[in-house]
């Protein structure tokens, strides 16, 4: 996981507009992101290419237009995931 690049979105929809860039970070530093993102049950979704642009954006900004629709559908994702463990948990 030398290589491996990870970074990390925030969107709180009550408060953001659009989702944020909160972290960043390759090799034992992407190992710690996903090691705490695991560790609080936040999703994780591979995606290169998206990672690459991210990592071009500085802490605490906001994502680029050009990036909206490939984000979007990695919140749904994550919306719909939630929606799922809500349910179960419900039961």
């Amino acid at each position: 996981m030398k290589n491996k690049k990870v970074a990390a979105l925030q969107y709180k929809s009550e408060k953001d507009k659009i989702p944020k860039l909160i972290a960043k970070g390759r090799g034992r530093v992407a190992e710690e992101i996903l090691k705490i993102a695991k560790k609080h049950n936040i999703p994780i979704q591979e995606n290169e290419e998206l990672v690459n642009a991210l990592s071009m954006l500085d802490i605490g900004e906001y994502i680029p237009e050009k990036l909206y629709p490939v984000v979007a559908k990695i919140l749904a994702f994550i919306y719909t995931l939630d929606k799922k463990a809500a349910d179960i948990y419900k039961s």
